[in-house]
C-alpha cells in the first residue's frame, strides 16, 4: 500500500492492473517524435538485453538446490531475504551481467534479476507437486487406486486440497517423458527444461533514475511515462541511452484518485503495451454479519444461475425475487467451433511435419506447414480473447446481481476438482473447456471494488440455495467456517 494514498474510514487499499497502449514517444535529447514502430523497436532492444541476462541467470540456477535456497526465505547467515526478488538474488550473490562490450546501468540489471527471481520462486510449487508425483509413482499411471491417491497427496505439501486434475496432468507429463526417454525424470527441472524468457520490462524494479510515471494535472485520464531507452541494439556507453517521454491514455477502469505505479512493458508485434498497476481505496469487505447473500450455481448451457436470499432477524430465510440466469450458449458454441477448427489444423500440421523428413526447409510442404502454424496461433489467440471476454461478462453480471440485491457476500461453488468423464467424448470436452477459473478470478476482482466478499464452498451435495443456508447463524452469514 502506498503512503501517498489517503484512506477513509471503512476503506482498504487495493492494487489492480489495467492495460494501455504506448502509441508514440518523444526523445528528450533530440526532440524527435518516435512513431509506434520506432518506439517498439527501442523498447525491444532494451527487452532483448534484459531477456538475455534473465536467460543466463535462470539457466545458471535452474536446479533444485538453488530453488530451495531461494524459497527458504533466508540466506546462508540465517538472515531473512528481502521480499523484492532482485534484492533477494543480490543477497544470495546471484548476479547478472550484460554481454561483453554492452553498457547498461544498474537498473537494467535489477529488472533482469527481478524477472529471474520471480520465475525461480514460482517454480517451487511445481517442484513440490512433481516431486510428490514421481516419488509415489503408481503401478498404473492411467488409474490410481485409493491407496495410491492417498500416498501422492501426502507426499505433496498441501496435497489434501489439491485438485486431482493437477496431479493427473503432471502424471501425463511424466508419462510422455517416459515414452520419449524410457525412464522417469529426476525432477521437474529435467521434466520441463529451462523456461522460455518473455520479452518484457519490469519497470517496477527501477527507481527514478530509470523510469518515472506522473498523472496529468489537468486531465486525470492521461499520464506521462518517462524512461531511458537505448538508441542502438548494442549500446556501447551511457551516451547511447536517452530519455523518452511516452504519453499514456489511461483506461476508464483506472479511478481518477488512484496512485499509479511503474508499469510492465510488453512488445506485441509492432506495438508496446503497458500493464499499468495502480492502488486505490475500496470499501472493506466484512467477514461476518452478512444479512443478504447471493448464491451462484454453475451450469453447462446456462453458464451461471444466481439467487439472492435475506436472513431475517428471527432466523428465517426469504428469497429476494426469482433469481437470474446468465446464458452464453452462442459464445460457447463459437468457442467449440474454434476448438474443433484448431484440432483439425493441429492434425493437419502434424501430418505435414511427419511428411517433411528431418525438418527440411526446402521441402515442398514446408511453406504450407508454416502457413498452418500461423493459422493455429491466430485461432488460439481468438479462443483466448473469446474466453477473456466471456469471463469478464459473466463476472460483471454476477457482481451486478449482487449490487442490485444489496448483497454483501457472494457464494460460489468450488469446481476446481470437477473432472469431465463418463459422459461421452463430446460432453466431456465441453465441460473441460469451461472457463470457470477465469470467471472466479474476475468475480473476485470486480467484487472487491464494491466491498463484497466472495466465498467458494464445496459443491458436493450442495445446490445454490443449500450452500448459502448451511453457512449462516443467528448473527448473519459467515465468510469463514
Amino acid at each position: 500500500m502506498s503512503r501517498k494514498l489517503p484512506l477513509a474510514d471503512g476503506e482498504t487499499s487495493r492494487t489492480a492492473c489495467s492495460r494501455a497502449l504506448l502509441r508514440t514517444g518523444v526523445d528528450e535529447e533530440s526532440g524527435a517524435v518516435l512513431s509506434a514502430a520506432v518506439l517498439a523497436e527501442r523498447v525491444g532492444w532494451c527487452a532483448d538485453l534484459v531477456a538475455g541476462m534473465v536467460g543466463a541467470l535462470i539457466g545458471g540456477h535452474w536446479n533444485r538446490v538453488d530453488v530451495e535456497v531461494l524459497a527458504s526465505g533466508v540466506d546462508a547467515a540465517g538472515r531473512r531475504l528481502p521480499s523484492n526478488a532482485w534484492m533477494a538474488l543480490r543477497r544470495l550473490g546471484w548476479t547478472a551481467a550484460a554481454p561483453v562490450g554492452v553498457k547498461v546501468n544498474d537498473r537494467i540489471v535489477r529488472m533482469a534479476q527481478e524477472q529471474a527471481g520471480r520465475v525461480l520462486r514460482s517454480s517451487k510449487w511445481r517442484v513440490d507437486v512433481t516431486g510428490g508425483v514421481l516419488s509415489t509413482w503408481p503401478s498404473d499411471p492411467r488409474r490410481r487406486t485409493p491407496v495410491e491417491w492417498e500416498q501422492v497427496r501426502q507426499a505433496i505439501p498441501g496435497g489434501e486440497g489439491l485438485p486431482s486434475s493437477v496431479i493427473k496432468s503432471r502424471t501425463r507429463q511424466a508419462v510422455a517423458f517416459i515414452a520419449a526417454n524410457g525412464r522417469l525424470p529426476v525432477d521437474v527441472f529435467e521434466l520441463e527444461g529451462i523456461p522460455r524468457v518473455p520479452r518484457m520490462l519490469l519497470l517496477a524494479a527501477c527507481d527514478r533514475q530509470q523510469a518515472t510515471i506522473e498523472r496529468n494535472d489537468t486531465d486525470p485520464a492521461r499520464a506521462l511515462l518517462r524512461m531511458q531507452l537505448p538508441t542502438r541494439p548494442d549500446p556501447r556507453g551511457y551516451r547511447d541511452w536517452t530519455w523518452v517521454a511516452c504519453p499514456i491514455s489511461l483506461p476508464p477502469t483506472v479511478p481518477a484518485g488512484a496512485f499509479l505505479h511503474l508499469p510492465t512493458l510488453r512488445i506485441t508485434g509492432r506495438q508496446v503495451r503497458a500493464d499499468v498497476a495502480y492502488t486505490h481505496g475500496v470499501p472493506k469487505a466484512r467477514s461476518s454479519g452478512h444479512t443478504v447473500a447471493l448464491g451462484v450455481d454453475w451450469g453447462l448451457n446456462t453458464l451461471l444461475s444466481a439467487g439472492a436470499l435475506r436472513l431475517q432477524e428471527d432466523g428465517r430465510i426469504t428469497a429476494l425475487g426469482a433469481g437470474g440466469q446468465f446464458r452464453a450458449a452462442g459464445v460457447l458454441a463459437k468457442q467449440h467451433r474454434l476448438r474443433r477448427h484448431g484440432e483439425r489444423l493441429h492434425a493437419k500440421a502434424d501430418h505435414y511435419q511427419r511428411l517433411i523428413a528431418g525438418g527440411d526447409q526446402q521441402h515442398q510442404l514446408a511453406g504450407k506447414h508454416a502457413v498452418l502454424r500461423d493459422e493455429i496461433r491466430h485461432v488460439s489467440a481468438r479462443r483466448s480473447n473469446l474466453n477473456d471476454a466471456l469471463a469478464w461478462a459473466a463476472a460483471r453480471w454476477t457482481v451486478d446481481q449482487a449490487t442490485a440485491a444489496t448483497a454483501t457476500v457472494i457464494y460460489l461453488e468450488d469446481l476446481r476438482s470437477l473432472e469431465a468423464k463418463g459422459m461421452g467424448a463430446t460432453m466431456n470436452t465441453r465441460l473441460s473447456q469451461q472457463v470457470r477459473g477465469k470467471i472466479v478470478d474476475r468475480i473476485r476482482h470486480l467484487a472487491t471494488e464494491h466491498g463484497i466478499a466472495v466465498v467458494t464452498v464445496p459443491a458436493r451435495n450442495d445446490s445454490a440455495a443449500e450452500f448459502v443456508t448451511r453457512r449462516r447463524d443467528r448473527s448473519g452469514w459467515r465468510v469463514a467456517g
